[in-house]
This record gives C-alpha cells, structure tokens and sequence, in this order.
C-alpha cells in the first residue's frame, strides 16, 4: 500500500440474505483524490459505500484505511478515524433545527472546534445559516442535500463517502451540488462519490469505476471513463 493510498479495499463480497451484492470488489483512493463509482441502478454503489463506513457487513475481503486493516471495525470507530458519509436520500432529522443537524455531524469531535466549523458550514452554505433555527424538514430538496453535506463535514473526514448526491434535484440544484463538491476537492478534500449522473461526476473526478451487478467492469482516469465507447453508450446515452 502507498503512502499516497487512503483507502484500499480487496477482494471485498457482502450479501444481502442469498443475494451476493458484491462480488470480489478491488478499489483505491489515494489522498486528495476524488474517485467517481459510477453504475445502473441496483449495481451495488450504496452497498459499497455501506460497507466501507460499517453498516454493512463483509463476506470476504479487507478494507484498509490510511494503513489500518479496519474490516472488522464498528461504523462509530470508522467515523472516528474520519469515515464520514453523506446519505442517499437526504437523511436529515426533519424536527430538529438546521444547526442541531449540523452539531449532530460534529458529536465525535473535541467540543472547542464545533463553533468554529459551524461558521465554516454556514460559509460554505450560505443558505442554510440564514435558516439556522428552522427545522430542517422545511428545507427544499436542494437545501436539504446541503445540509446533509454539511452535517458529514462537520465530522472533519479524512475521507468523505457521498451517496448519490444529485438525485432528485432540479438541474440547477445539480450545478449548485457539484459546485461545493468541487469547492471541496479544491481544498483537497479526499472524496468517494457515488453517482447517478455520470457526466457530472466523471467530469470532477480524478479516477472512476465502473460497477455492474456488484464488480467493477471498467476503471481508468475520469477523462477517459467520460471518452469510453462503453460508457458513453451505456450510462452517458451518447
């Protein structure tokens, strides 16, 4: 494993009951890199994602992080050594206010730093500092999005794993999304994202995969995945 390698996984199987979600998955992030896991419906994306922050248990295989066999490691402890995941669907705690939500982000780090990296998140997203005090379930879809973003941040990740990020969004929504993303790489931010949109995301990316039916078919820079005759005709509808 390089020095430059954050997060290798090997070999890696899971199941859901009989059905084998993924079958023998090999994959690198290297840090400051923004790698793209692009696929149908139904591939295994979130499955993956799932089992490198722990909620999802393995078959076989291991997954190294920063040098750390963590295969065997709870969810909490991954999120502590800076595993930090932003969920499909938005999961944010709708009665709760905009800044509880994104205090909740930070509940594994030292208290002193948490006020500081609100101001950030408020910075980032300037919408949501002007709701602060609103419960998040009245935020749009978009805003929402941010928030879930933002409460992920708050755990300081050495690794931030984004779970379809752009679903269900309006187009503009979607710009608005890939900003921050790009915002974030541009600080150098270590990224694993997981996405529908695959023009978007390869477009970003600095490497990608490709997964059909739970293994990786196809990996190369984002550049190249974007030029694929494959991948433009399957998932680009070029």
């Amino acid at each position: 494993m390089g020095a430059s390698t954050l997060l290798k996984v090997e070999g890696l199987e899971s199941c859901y009951g009989r059905i084998q979600a993924l079958k023998g998955i090999n994959l690198e992030v290297r840090r400051g890199e923004t790698v793209a896991l692009i696929g149908a419906n139904g591939a295994g994306k979130t499955t993956f994602l799932r089992v490198v922050s722990g909620v999802q248990p393995i078959r076989a295989g291991r997954i190294h992080f920063d040098g750390e066999d963590i295969s065997a490691l709870r969810a909490d402890k991954r999120m502590r050594r800076g595993i930090c995941q932003s969920p499909e669907g938005r999961q944010v705690f709708g009665p709760l206010s905009i800044e509880d939500n994104l205090r909740l982000g930070g509940y594994t780090q030292p208290k002193s730093q948490v006020a500081g990296d609100l101001e950030a998140m408020f910075r980032l997203f300037p919408i949501l500092k002007e709701k602060r005090g609103l419960p998040a379930g009245t935020l749009s879809g978009g805003q929402q999005q941010m928030l879930a973003i933002g409460r992920a941040l708050m755990g300081r990740p050495r690794l931030l794993l984004l779970d379809e990020p752009s679903m269900g969004l309006a187009p503009l929504l979607v710009e608005e999304v890939f900003h921050v993303i790009k915002t974030l790489k541009a600080e150098g931010m270590t990224i694993l994202l997981v996405e529908q949109n695959a023009f978007a995301a390869l477009s970003i990316a600095d490497r990608g995969y490709v997964l059909e039916t739970g293994a990786v078919t196809l990996t190369g820079t984002g550049e190249e995945l974007r030029h694929n005759e494959q991948v433009r005709a399957a998932y680009l509808g070029m």
